[in-house]
């Protein structure tokens, strides 16, 4: 399992969050996902620790701690969601079969 770190200051690094996760034990993984368009963090990371004991420490210990000028939002990673193949809408009502004249 990992664990999710939200409202991270833009400027945050790998180097940075392994750093403050290794207080409570061995970071196996950290990533920090960036913006296409920007390059950019998006704000928020996972972290993944060697034992669930670590994490829950790095949890209890992290969460709504000021870090950075934030503060973090820090628990358990949910299961990411599968997006499936549904259809995505009518953006922008160009559909020719439900027009009305």
């Amino acid at each position: 399992m990992s664990i999710y770190v939200g409202n991270l200051s833009y400027q945050v690094t790998e180097e940075d969050l392994k750093r403050a996760f290794a207080e409570y034990g061995t970071v196996n993984r950290v990533q920090l996902p960036t913006d296409r368009e920007t390059g950019r963090p998006r704000g928020f990371a996972f972290v993944e620790m060697e034992t669930d004991a670590q994490e829950t420490a790095a949890i209890e210990a992290l969460d709504g701690a000021e870090w950075m000028g934030r503060d973090l939002k820090v628990n358990k990673a949910k299961p990411r969601e599968e997006r499936g193949s549904a259809p995505r809408g009518n953006w922008g009502n160009n559909n020719r079969n439900t027009r009305r004249y």
